[in-house]
């Protein structure tokens, strides 16, 4: 995003969104692994690990640290930017949980998870710590009560998304690891802040998730 002959490029092959796979003039939005795989050719199986339930309770124990954790932020380090993005500390915590906010929104309307939705920024309110948390707790809340109502339907149906048409399992696996790579970079920030991070996630909450030992944004 700080790389202008980045942008050019993304600009080019008609992409809106990071992250991409690209080869020559073709691209796949790598937010579904299954796609990434598909267009690489390769031999991996992209199917979820872990099922819906596991997903459902990885979720809620990234939810709590990621609440845990914006309690820790002090709130003038809050307007501090992110080295490689135009992005401050408060619109990454706070994104933290729009991503499973335009989850539960795509599965209380039917209607198609829309990039816009989930990189919007909070409101001009939420200037605290505290208030982000508080904000987290609600959305943690609301998908302790949405699964409670869907754990008994079946996830293997298509829903629809910006990047295409994925499962609702691969949806929900998505949610979960998104909200969980950013999580790991708050504790990274707080670190940064001089602060420990108090019980963040380890390597046994990203076991089983499409992710990596680092952190990136």
């Amino acid at each position: 995003m700080a790389d202008t002959g980045g942008m050019q490029a993304l600009r080019a092959l008609g992409a809106r969104a990071v992250p991409i796979v690209a080869r020559g003039s073709e691209y796949v939005f790598a937010q579904v692994i299954r796609d990434v795989v598909e267009f690489l050719g390769l031999e991996d199986d992209p199917e979820p690990q872990l099922s819906p339930a596991q997903l459902a309770q990885r979720c809620d124990t990234v939810l709590a640290a990621a609440i845990r954790l914006t309690r820790q932020m002090p709130d003038e380090r809050l307007e501090d930017q992110l080295p490689n993005r135009p992005r401050s500390w408060r619109v990454l915590m706070h994104h933290v949980f729009q991503i499973p906010v335009s989850f539960l929104d795509l599965e209380a309307t039917g209607e198609a998870l829309q990039y816009e939705h989930m990189v919007a920024p909070p409101p001009d309110d939420m200037r605290t710590s505290t208030a982000i948390a508080d904000f987290g707790t609600a959305v943690r809340a609301r998908f302790r009560a949405w699964w409670a109502a869907s754990r008994s339907q079946s996830f293997d149906g298509q829903v629809p998304t910006y990047f295409g048409a994925t499962t609702r399992h691969e949806m929900l696996e998505r949610t979960v690891w998104h909200s969980a790579q950013h999580t790991r970079q708050v504790a990274s920030l707080l670190e940064q802040a001089g602060i420990t991070p108090e019980q963040p996630l380890g390597a046994e909450h990203i076991a089983g998730l499409p992710l990596t030992d680092r952190i990136w944004d």
